[in-house]
């Protein structure tokens, strides 16, 4: 097992982890999303906050799953941890906004 392997596979725990506590706490969790707990109070009613807490969550157990694919891939081709990074990377990216509001403004009620 390379190194790749592992750096997958402790991945993959932290990720379910996370998707855990999102599908636990529903709408309290969204208060962890980077952003949104810095919008005032009646900003933050404007958003559905169970939808953001699900596609986190979905996110989370998305991401955990390519990991576990880079890790197991990896086993037999050295590079695929490298390719799981790689997606992973560009679906972490394409979610990122510098502005909380544009981050947040498809989750608008």
């Amino acid at each position: 097992m390379g190194l790749g392997f592992y750096f997958c596979i402790v991945m993959v725990p932290a990720f379910w982890i996370l998707a855990l506590i999102f599908g636990i706490f529903k709408e309290r969790a969204a208060k962890l999303l980077s952003g949104f707990n810095t919008l005032p109070e009646y900003e933050q009613e404007q958003y559905d906050r169970a939808w953001m807490a699900r596609d986190e969550r979905n996110n989370f157990l998305l991401w955990g799953g390519i990991m576990l694919a880079g890790a197991a891939g990896s086993l037999v081709w050295p590079y695929a941890a490298v390719a799981a990074y790689c997606l992973w990377l560009i679906l972490f990216f394409k979610d990122v906004r510098l502005d909380a509001r544009k981050a947040f403004q498809k989750y608008k009620k």
